[in-house]
């Protein structure tokens, strides 16, 4: 695979293109051309073999992609061929339903763990795992070997628990706290911000209706 300094965006769409993948190798497809994946995954054909060119050649010209190669190629590319070990902190509404999510089991990523601070939420369960409290976060993400921390806590607690993880050895945090971390550069942040999205999808709302507005009354 080539050492290169590959976009955010071309992770995302390879993301895609794995799942969409998988669901083809579940239905049986052994070989889907490059118009079809494309289709499948809303982009065009050079797209695909335009993000993938940058991890090397795939594909037969004239033939496709067989999707089982694919599909593990791209698993490596995005580091799923192996499990990856969850520790989450903060088991409110959010937390609770990321725990209970199957997807992450599905796509090869597993909770090891659990954190509060509320005394009533410490000791309950949720599927597997047993609510630890936040004193435990240094111990069990060892113990657990947890190599990435998810944060859904309040946003006035949630750089104490990034730099509590970080204490632990993690290295990768899922932030969905709408704060920005302060975090040692071998820590990799992944924010989650849903208003974000939600500021995205209300402005593309409002500029079409605006656009239309416009339209209808020259």
């Amino acid at each position: 695979m080539k050492s290169v300094n590959v976009p955010a965006i071309t992770i995302t769409r390879v993301s895609r293109y794995a799942r969409n993948l998988a669901l083809l190798d579940e239905k049986g497809v052994e070989i889907v051309s490059s118009a079809r994946l494309a289709d499948i995954c809303g982009v065009n054909p050079a797209q695909i073999r335009k993000d993938l060119a940058y991890f090397g050649q795939f594909g037969i010209r004239g033939v496709g992609y067989y999707v089982k190669e694919l599909l593990n190629e791209t698993q490596k590319i995005l580091g799923t061929d192996k499990r990856w070990h969850l520790g989450l902190v903060g088991v409110g509404n959010l937390g609770r339903a990321l725990l209970r999510h199957a997807q992450f089991i599905n796509e090869g990523y597993t909770y090891v763990a659990a954190f509060d601070k509320k005394p009533k939420r410490i000791g309950t369960r949720i599927g597997d795992i047993e609510v630890a409290p936040w004193e435990a976060i240094n111990r069990l993400i060892k113990d657990k070997g947890a190599e990435v921390g998810v944060i859904t806590v309040m946003p006035e607690q949630a750089q104490d628990a990034a730099d509590m993880l970080v204490s632990s050895g993690v290295c990768g945090i899922l932030n969905f706290a709408p704060i920005q971390l302060k975090c040692p550069a071998h820590v990799f942040v992944e924010n989650v911000d849903f208003t974000l999205k939600l500021d995205l999808l209300c402005y593309r709302l409002n500029s079409d209706t605006s656009q239309g507005h416009r339209k209808r009354t020259k």
